[in-house]
């Protein structure tokens, strides 16, 4: 049996987007307050984050987390990788670096964007990780199987994952027909879907639900929801009964 766990349910600029006039930026529902796109999947022997973007550390806070065993990373994009200095906290806690799993090109930005965590000389009190190099092959984290999915961000490749019946993509528009093999017979499906609108690198809310019918979930899920998508609550009751909008701090059991 596995916990998913909604850390953050937004875009790039998460929602409200600063400086934003309009009336979902301004809403008063605590739905329509969205951090930057993280998941935590609890399974029997592993706590594991998908995505540490900038709200890694508040959103930790929110969860109550005081153990993480492993950081997936599905794609270098600062909004899903811009929380990694924060790990150095459970390095505190828990004893131990963490483990990072991410593939070569992802790697390459994490060595850039954080050249202190990576130098021969490092200062101490830095955060101290073990990267892992993955990519379109199962791997696994405390015994449990995952399954990376290939999909494209415009013309970024990124990595989904699934793990048992669950899988979750976020930053994609296309999926090819042989990566959606590996999405047969899933419980629960989390997939990006921006706005009603067409976008250039992401699932509309159109798309994701065409994906949806496509791959017959028992449940899906749309997450990374800009505030062009509009109201919370205007949107879910014209969704299909099976599909709902992710929202921060929503737990779903799956198995």
């Amino acid at each position: 049996m596995l916990r998913l766990l909604f850390l953050g349910t937004g875009t790039s600029q998460g929602v409200p987007v600063i400086a934003c006039p309009c009336a979902v930026c301004a809403s008063g529902d605590v739905k329509d307050r969205r951090l930057r796109s993280s998941v935590l999947i609890r399974t029997d022997t592993a706590n594991i984050v998908i995505d540490a973007g900038p709200d890694f550390r508040q959103q930790m806070l929110s969860a109550g987390v005081s153990r993480l065993d492993a950081v997936l990373f599905t794609h270098g994009h600062k909004d899903h990788t811009g929380g990694l200095d924060d790990v150095r906290a459970f390095n505190y806690a828990l004893q131990r670096p963490m483990d990072i799993y991410a593939e070569k090109r992802v790697q390459k930005t994490l060595r850039m964007e954080y050249n202190y965590v990576f130098t021969p000389q490092k200062y101490p009190g830095i955060p101290e990780v073990v990267m892992h190099t993955i990519d379109e092959q199962p791997f696994a984290i405390g015994g449990n199987r995952i399954v990376p999915i290939r999909a494209s961000h415009l013309e970024l490749p990124v990595l989904g994952f699934r793990i048992e019946n669950l899988a979750y993509i976020t930053d994609a528009n296309y999926i090819s027909p042989k990566e959606k093999k590996k999405l047969q017979h899933l419980e629960c499906f989390v997939i990006n879907g921006l706005r009603k609108e067409r976008h250039i690198s992401h699932f509309s809310l159109q798309e994701a639900l065409d994906l949806i019918e496509e791959l017959n979930p028992r449940q899906a899920f749309i997450t990374h929801i800009s505030h062009q998508m509009g109201f919370h609550e205007e949107v879910q009751a014209v969704l299909p009964p099976r599909v709902r909008l992710a929202c921060d701090g929503l737990e779903v059991t799956v198995g």
